[in-house]
């Protein structure tokens, strides 16, 4: 199954669970003092998809889980945006 193969096979460097996990490894070692709430949603959506089973994706539907995958992505992006690209405020 081609779906399987690039959201679910960690031994695909492209798939979405690789990247995942890339992700989340980069963020342990980028942390900061307010970036906690990135790292903990990054640690969800990296739990969901290592142990999702492709049967349960079709379930749901594979476009609307890949639309609510998207979603959680783009949210993932901002807080990373705000915990590290934005300029802190100086007091």
């Amino acid at each position: 199954r081609v779906a399987e193969l690039l959201i679910l096979r960690s031994d695909m460097p492209r798939s979405l669970l690789a990247s995942m996990d890339e992700v989340v490894a980069i963020l342990s070692t980028v942390r900061n003092s307010q970036s906690a709430e990135t790292e903990r949603r990054a640690g969800k959506l990296h739990a969901d998809l290592r142990y999702a089973r492709i049967e349960d994706i079709f379930s749901v539907g594979l476009h609307a889980w890949l639309t609510n995958f998207l979603e959680r992505i783009g949210d993932l992006g901002n807080g990373i945006s705000q915990d590290f690209l934005v300029p802190l405020e100086v007091a």
